[in-house]
């Protein structure tokens, strides 16, 4: 998957890590899924995003929406990617650049069956303090790095509202 000329910046693992350090919530609840999605759909809409949204939390899916311009095969990345979260606890950009930088790929060396697994950026997990992971929170439509930098950036405003 290339990036745009416009695509932010992709993040170093050391920034990868310190990111999922840092987004870490007190509490999940239902209310805050729903909180977060919304969030979510509103930076989406303003960067005219055509993006699908899914937040989870254990197996269950509580907030999804898909914008215009977003298509089935978006919905089918974000389960694709949310897997990879729930396998290794970490954000599916971060799982694809451990992988580049022993210099191979994710589809090459995990074994893992790429029509169920993709360690494309857009989907991270929603660790609680104290707990762990207890689910994720994706975004499908844009090139990766974007995808990542939007979740990021509404976790980021969530966590500091």
């Amino acid at each position: 998957m290339t990036e745009r000329a416009d695509a932010p910046a992709a993040p170093t693992i050391a920034e990868l890590e310190e990111q999922e350090r840092r987004l870490t919530l007190p509490r999940f609840t239902y209310d805050d899924a729903w909180a977060l999605g919304c969030l979510l759909v509103e930076l989406a809409r303003e960067r005219g995003a055509p993006v699908a949204i899914d937040i989870r939390r254990g197996g269950q899916q509580l907030f999804h929406a898909a914008l215009p311009g977003s298509t089935p095969d978006n919905d089918a990345w974000l389960d694709r990617k949310r897997r990879v979260v729930e396998r290794y606890g970490c954000s599916s950009y971060l799982v694809g650049s451990r992988f580049r930088a022993k210099g191979t790929t994710f589809e090459a060396s995990s074994r893992l069956d790429p029509d169920r697994y993709a360690a494309h950026g857009g989907a991270f997990p929603v660790r609680v303090e104290g707990v762990g992971v207890i689910g994720t929170v994706a975004v499908s439509g844009l090139p990766q790095v974007a995808d990542h930098a939007l979740v990021v950036a509404a976790l980021e405003r969530f966590t500091s509202a």
